[in-house]
């Protein structure tokens, strides 16, 4: 579904990411692990048309996106829920929501009850703004308002990133009920334990390049990824 090949990006005259190869399949779910500032959020606003200036390329459905803008490239039905959720804070649950739909025109109450089955919180608080949200909750809302577009391909940037123990489990399951339905998913996740608890296939970067890939449990096996990255992390709680 997705493969992107020798993709380089810059911030200005600064390189962020020197040489990235990897494939999504159609189903799947793959992660990209490594340390803060090694390029995987960078390479999710190259996949999405943020980040403007690169070279390499980007294949869509057999289609090259490298230059599209990112609103065709949203289009074209890859959605990223971004890290620190992004969500607008006066507006209700239900309308942000609603925005998540704007190239599909009207939301059905059906897609909407969807997400409220997956989310039974959102429900309870489909009236109250944003903004008065618990961090948990405002990234529920922000990965239904990315599942109101009707993703072919959904990109996550650390979805448990400084949430409780019990939410990270919550988001998830719902990650991988997702998965089941039929979406592909694409993982950045600082918890590279869980990330390989849940994906099928994983790369690490590292200063902007890939440097390992293989399947998720064989990473997790592996005595190098597990005293370089798994034994770092501490869980955080908001």
């Amino acid at each position: 579904m997705l493969k992107v090949e020798n993709l380089q990006a810059f911030y200005g005259n600064a390189q962020a990411l020197e040489d990235i190869s990897f494939t999504v399949n159609q189903g799947e779910i793959v992660c990209l692990i490594g340390n803060n500032g090694a390029g995987k959020s960078t390479t999710l606003m190259s996949i999405n048309g943020i980040v403007k200036k690169k070279t390499g390329t980007i294949e869509f459905n057999g289609e090259d996106i490298t230059r599209l803008p990112a609103h065709k490239i949203v289009s074209r039905g890859i959605i990223q829920v971004p890290e620190g959720r992004r969500i607008f804070p006066t507006l209700t649950v239900e309308e942000n929501l609603k925005i998540g739909g704007f190239l599909k025109g009207k939301v059905a109450k059906s897609k909407l009850e969807e997400i409220y089955s997956t989310f039974p919180r959102l429900k309870e608080r489909r009236k109250q703004l944003g903004g008065s949200l618990s961090g948990g909750e405002q990234q529920m809302l922000a990965i239904g308002r990315a599942i109101i577009g009707e993703p072919q391909l959904l990109m996550l940037d650390e979805p448990s990133l400084g949430l409780a123990p019990q939410i990270i489990d919550m988001i998830f399951d719902s990650i991988v009920a997702l998965r089941e339905k039929g979406t592909t998913i694409l993982l950045i996740e600082q918890n590279a334990e869980l990330a390989l608890e849940v994906s099928d296939r994983a790369y690490v970067i590292e200063l902007g390049r890939c440097v390992l890939s293989g399947e998720s449990e064989a990473l997790r096996d592996d005595q190098n990824i597990q005293s370089i990255y798994l034994g770092q992390y501490e869980a955080q709680s908001v």
